[in-house]
């Protein structure tokens, strides 16, 4: 097999602005977004624009999420952008999820929250047969999952796994089925296959491993049985979170999970993927490019992180000002205890320094980081989690300090890990948290992966 080079790019949700994205509450619903919204076309159409200007690889997959929420203006209007990229000579393979289909959608104007026509999942085959099923060497229809034949020696496996009704999120069984078929025959024909899911495989970060919709169910089992069938990397998005991460199966096999920031929102991202060879694999990372839009002085990079910033401040506001807002948003049980705590908690973040919480702990803090707000600060770790390569490892005075604090609460977090379970091993919440604000692998935007 010849290297062969492609770009990955997911979470367009792409939005038909027409639909409408203005007025009282789209302000109200945007202080708890991280992605853009009114922005969505133009956004796209600069990165579409970029991908059919660039000479580096005429191919394109992209990993769900097409639509902001199943809209179906919004398809037509993608698919228009898909039309008119591979007019430019691009292949593009394409998998669907969540936010593809769905019968009541939203928009708003200045009367208020609006439902355009939604699209329902059965749609989605037909809309999106040119990019992907139409040349297909194999398809399993009831997933919308697929198998091409990128290059000489090498597969895709697209896998879709939103399922039906009972098997939301996961594999269904004779999908499953399918894919041992699959991956039987390509090492029967001596081809490199990797995977593109919409869901992560592996989880950013460890404390992911407790968001239910951060990470596939199942899915340790999952990676495992596709590292023994020879399938070492996957590529996905949904978490819109830049990250690089691998296991080894029971049988000492690797798995890579590469996922990607959303096209739309912190950490805005997109990939150039060179396969080597079967065993070797570069990636590269890419900012979205520059797009046309009021960005009030700000920088593109900028501009997407003050939205980031403003749904943590949103959270971090509720808590101390609204926390039954807060409650309500996260689907919390009344609870009047619950929300003191919050109000507790979120009016002394208002006020307090790193240095002053590390006092109260009794904590040792270094003198250059004494005087920053504790609430900045816990806004740039949530932050880093999402855009990787979380910096502050053992050794800085950010993790000294972070470290002490939640040492002072060992037996909380102790009591805690025993009453979650991960692949059914007690968790270690103190030691997730130390890998939330430090990463210790790979790195999360360019580095060459070693899949045997």
């Amino acid at each position: 097999m010849n290297p062969f080079k492609f770009y990955l790019i997911t979470d367009t949700h792409y939005f038909a602005s027409k639909l409408g994205c203005h007025g009282k509450e789209y302000d109200n619903f945007m202080q708890f977004e991280q992605k853009c919204f009114a922005e969505t076309e133009a956004i796209n159409k600069a990165a579409f624009k970029w991908l059919g200007d660039s000479t580096d690889a005429d191919t394109v997959l992209i990993a769900g999420d097409l639509s902001f929420n199943g809209e179906k203006e919004s398809h037509f209007e993608f698919i228009e952008l898909l039309k008119k990229l591979k007019g430019r000579g691009k292949r593009i393979y394409v998998i669907t999820a969540g936010h593809d289909c769905n019968e009541h959608p939203f928009a708003f104007d200045d009367t208020g929250r609006l439902e355009p026509e939604g699209t329902k999942r059965e749609e989605l085959f037909e809309l999106y047969y040119e990019f992907g099923f139409s040349d297909a060497i194999s398809v399993h229809r009831d997933s919308l999952s697929y198998v091409a034949q990128l290059s000489d020696g090498i597969r895709l496996l697209a896998l879709n796994n939103d399922g039906d009704k009972v098997n939301k999120k996961t594999y269904t069984a004779s999908q499953i089925e399918w894919i041992l078929q699959q991956t039987k025959k390509a090492r029967e024909d001596g081809q490199m296959m990797f995977c593109m899911n919409h869901y992560p495989l592996l989880p950013a970060c460890p404390i992911f491993g407790l968001v239910g919709d951060a990470v596939m169910p199942n899915a340790d089992n999952i990676t495992s049985m596709l590292a023994d069938e020879g399938v070492h990397l996957a590529f996905t998005g949904h978490m819109h979170n830049q990250s690089i991460k691998m296991k080894l199966s029971d049988k000492g096999n690797r798995f890579w999970d590469v996922c990607t920031g959303s096209l739309i929102g912190c950490p805005a991202y997109m990939r150039l993927v060179e396969i080597q060879s079967k065993s070797t694999v570069k990636i590269e990372s890419i900012s979205v490019p520059d797009f046309e839009w009021d960005m009030e002085g700000l920088t593109t990079e900028e501009y997407f992180r003050r939205q980031f910033d403003m749904m943590i401040n949103t959270y971090l506001d509720c808590m101390a000002d609204d926390p039954e807002r807060l409650m309500r948003k996260l689907r919390l049980p009344e609870n009047p205890m619950l929300k003191k705590v919050l109000e507790f908690f979120g009016a002394s973040l208002n006020t307090a320094t790193v240095g002053s919480a590390c006092k109260k702990l009794f904590v040792r803090c270094d003198e250059s980081i004494m005087d920053r707000s504790l609430r900045d600060f816990l806004t740039e770790i949530v932050r880093n989690v999402f855009a990787g390569n979380a910096p502050y490892v053992y050794g800085t005075p950010e993790y000294d300090a972070f470290m002490g604090i939640l040492g002072r609460f060992d037996p909380i977090l102790a009591v805690a890990g025993n009453a979650v379970k991960i692949n059914g091993k007690k968790a270690d919440i103190k030691d997730m948290l130390k890998n939330c604000i430090g990463h210790y692998g790979v790195d999360e935007y360019n580095a060459t992966l070693i899949l045997e």
